[in-house]
């Protein structure tokens, strides 16, 4: 099934990186789960308020310079927050990363410095991320829907 992003989700991408947004179209080309984006660009007051809330861990989120995207996945039309939805759309953002040659690192495996080289399973990613965090003695934060640049 082809999916399509909404004008919403492409206002949302206004501001962001154009090869980003290259990506994030060429991903929902391709993907097997339906998704739009709930985020792009932030102003510093919208990341002060998330990190206040607990939702951000850091005041210099990438999206502050156009440079990270959330994505939000779709099921029968629903908002969805099921982690393995998030391994396809993990998957299909990997392929466009690759085809267009953006590094990116997404917020379930942020351990992997870019997904476009992960050969295994994205359920695998964000495992041996979690599996990482408790042997180092820290929570896991994992941000499914976040997909940002690679520095």
């Amino acid at each position: 099934m082809a999916f399509y992003l909404s004008k919403g989700s492409l206002k949302r991408l206004e501001g962001v990186d154009e090869t980003l947004v290259q990506v994030v179209h060429r991903a929902i080309e391709i993907t097997e789960v339906d998704f739009g984006v709930s985020c792009g660009l932030r102003t510093i007051e919208e990341q002060r308020k998330l990190y206040a809330s607990g939702a951000s861990k850091t005041l210099q989120s990438r999206h502050l310079d156009g440079e990270a995207v959330d994505l939000v996945a779709y099921i029968n039309g629903n908002i969805s927050w099921e982690l393995p939805v998030y391994d396809e759309i993990a998957t299909a953002v990997a392929l466009a990363a690759r085809e267009l040659d953006l590094g990116i690192r997404w917020g379930a495996a942020w351990h992997l410095p870019d997904i476009r080289y992960w050969e295994k399973s994205f359920e695998e990613a964000y495992t041996d991320y979690i599996d990482l965090r408790r042997a180092e003695g820290k929570v896991p934060f994992i941000d499914a829907p976040h997909f940002e640049i690679k520095r």
